[in-house]
């Protein structure tokens, strides 16, 4: 490894440790997103996309939209999938 390089790398990994220990500030942050809640109920009910899609009475594109964020649900949908976290038995319960 070329000395500049090895100097760059080194120089990094002082100033990461100075950043872990609240010495210095991070020239970036970056905002990781976690499931949203749509993905949340869905996963708390152990269904894959087709089968909440069915459940819910919407399309498959409809839910991909929602778990992906372009679309946001409303109105009965929005209630149904409270119910859903909160009650996933029952649910459950009427999709059998």
């Amino acid at each position: 490894m070329k000395k500049e390089l090895f100097d760059e790398l080194l120089q990094s990994v002082k100033e990461a440790a100075a950043i872990e220990r609240g010495a210095a500030k991070p020239s970036r942050q970056f905002e990781v997103k976690t499931a949203n809640d749509v993905v949340r109920v869905r996963n708390k009910l152990g269904l894959p996309q087709v089968k909440f899609a069915r459940l819910l009475g919407i399309s498959e594109d409809t839910l991909q939209n929602w778990e992906q964020g372009r679309r946001k649900p409303a109105g009965p949908a929005k209630v149904l999938l409270k119910i859903a976290a909160k009650h996933p038995k029952i649910v459950l319960e009427t999709a059998a």
